[in-house]
């Protein structure tokens, strides 16, 4: 039997595109007259009509089927938005069926969960901590670059 590696991947900025929501959001208000809001992921129901990043679910699957790697979801989960939790279930039902059934970590301390690696976008919420090695991927908001692993293919070269 092979040791699998315990590897955990966040949602927002990975595998869903909060992004290209908030831009959408942001522009319409604008043209609407609305106001802008302060914190997107407190909108009800943000999270449930997200669309993929590029290349993320041919990924997961791509990983899932290699069977190196024991996948788990590692996403926070706003705590003034009733509907996030939920709504991130459902999305990730959608589009990965059962790969990660009762494998959903939800929470505000990814430096807590014990594994090897984490993919995240962001070091917030524990992910700088984490014990395991941290993949950077995608855009970084905070420093406004690339990160290391800037897309699905770069992360399938290092793990696969």
């Amino acid at each position: 039997m092979i040791d699998k590696k315990i590897l955990y991947v966040d949602m927002d900025g990975v595998l869903a595109n909060f992004g290209n929501e908030v831009k959408t959001i942001t522009k319409l208000r604008k043209e609407l007259g609305g106001s802008i809001p302060k914190h997107f992921d407190n909108i009800p129901h943000i999270f449930r009509d997200l669309e993929p990043i590029e290349g993320s679910i041919e990924a997961i699957q791509k990983l899932y089927d290699s069977g190196k790697y024991d996948m788990f979801i590692a996403t926070t989960s706003p705590w003034n938005n009733e509907t996030g939790a939920s709504d991130k279930v459902e999305w990730l039902k959608k589009y990965f069926g059962d790969i990660f059934k009762k494998k959903i970590f939800i929470t505000h301390r990814k430096d807590l969960l014990i594994g090897d690696i984490l993919i995240d976008d962001r070091l917030k919420n524990g992910a700088e901590q984490f014990k395991g090695e941290l993949l950077r991927f995608g855009y970084d908001y905070e420093n406004k670059k690339m990160n290391e692993y800037p897309d699905w293919d770069s992360v399938l070269k290092k793990l696969l």
